[in-house]
């Protein structure tokens, strides 16, 4: 088991989320607390945003966790629950975040982590981690919704603990992000963006909003919209997607784990589930990198352009405070950030060991320094 400490008086260590809300989660006395201190994350004001759709945006950027991504929220508590009920080896089926997640607190925790992966479908950055972090990794040959189907299946029958989004402990980690929102703005926000793989993260805020107004510390619930890329879109469909296909692999899911869970949120919060395209994934991509200095993998970039697409449809009023949830940080999958809006490469500009070449490539006169 790790080692434990406890902080000292007064210190403002983060002490992850597990700790932090003990009094809201089903844990216990005998609860292993396994933390890599996740949660905490920034919720950072994009002015940028503000500007093109006149509301009030927040961006909570969960590529802050410790491996990167918001599954880390989820992941504490499901492995801790998991070595409190005796787990050696825990499995998950993943596009890559949950993976690298489940491979670092799987280690940290002192068992065993078994991860199924698409083949040639994972983003290089990720695949990396759950190497890195000693997952025994296989490569399917199929899509994710094949590696889940077989990850339940080893789950049911064989001795280890899956800890795919199916897995209700895994919620209740990641609505804790909602109670974080709302100790921030010290209210709800009126609209919440997320995108949508899985549906876990979706059901998860909801899950937290609720029981922050019940609890009486916001005052209302706020509408949910989810974003799917249109290559991979069951929940706008309405039907499973048997191939989904999208360069926004973290959510390239065609069978959502949570998709009954994320329509009874949608019904509860009148929220609402989009599509958005490819290059419209990717234009957002930019603007929150080159505008607002957040740097995301292309999944994440979707709450972006489902703002602006509702925005331009007329749905979020000016004045509303609307939250975005960047759910991966961009160097997981970086490759998008060295192609141009044409698709080619961008390509540096070379210049000579010559102070005044450079300052003439540069566009500046001679004078005093700055």
């Amino acid at each position: 088991m790790p080692a434990e400490y406890t902080p000292r008086p007064n210190s403002r260590q983060w002490r992850g989320v597990l700790r932090e809300y003990a009094d809201r989660l089903d844990i216990s006395d005998a609860t292993p607390v396994i933390t890599l201190g996740e949660g905490g994350t920034p919720l950072i004001p994009a002015a940028a945003l503000s500007a093109r759709t006149g509301a009030n945006v927040f961006v909570k950027f969960e590529g802050m966790n410790p491996t990167g991504s918001f599954k880390d929220r989820g992941m504490t508590m499901a492995i801790s629950k998991a070595v409190e009920h005796g787990a050696k080896a825990v499995i998950c089926a993943s596009t890559g975040n949950t993976s690298a997640s489940a491979a670092a607190y799987a280690t940290h925790a002192g068992i065993q982590a078994v991860v199924l992966v698409p083949e040639g479908k994972i983003a290089m950055g990720k695949l990396s981690q759950a190497i890195a972090h000693n997952a025994q990794l296989l490569q399917v040959q199929g899509n994710f919704d094949d590696c889940l189907e077989i990850a339940r299946d080893l789950a049911t029958n064989y001795p280890v603990h899956l800890v795919n989004s199916v897995n209700p402990d895994r919620i209740e980690g990641q609505k804790t992000a909602a109670f974080e929102v709302v100790e921030v703005l010290g209210d709800a926000p009126d609209f919440h963006i997320v995108p949508v793989g899985n549906a876990g993260n979706y059901t998860a805020y909801h899950r937290g909003y609720t029981e922050e107004l019940k609890r009486g510390e916001s005052t209302k619930q706020p509408r949910m919209f989810g974003f799917q890329a249109a290559g991979s879109a069951p929940l706008v469909l309405g039907h499973p997607v048997k191939n989904p296909d999208t360069i926004a692999s973290a959510i390239r899911i065609g069978n959502p784990a949570s998709w009954d869970l994320a329509l009874n949120a949608r019904a509860d919060s009148d929220g609402y589930f989009g599509a958005i395209d490819d290059t419209h994934i990717l234009e957002a991509h930019r603007i929150l990198s080159a505008e607002v200095g957040i740097f995301v993998e292309p999944a994440s970039a979707i709450s972006v352009a489902g703002l602006l697409e509702r925005s331009a449809a007329g749905v979020i009023p000016a004045g509303a405070t609307v939250v975005l949830t960047v759910t991966g940080h961009g160097l997981k999958d970086p490759q998008w950030a060295l192609r141009t809006a044409d698709g080619s490469d961008v390509q540096p500009t070379i210049v000579p060991v010559d102070v005044k070449a450079i300052a003439e490539v540069l566009g500046l006169a001679a004078g005093a320094g700055a």
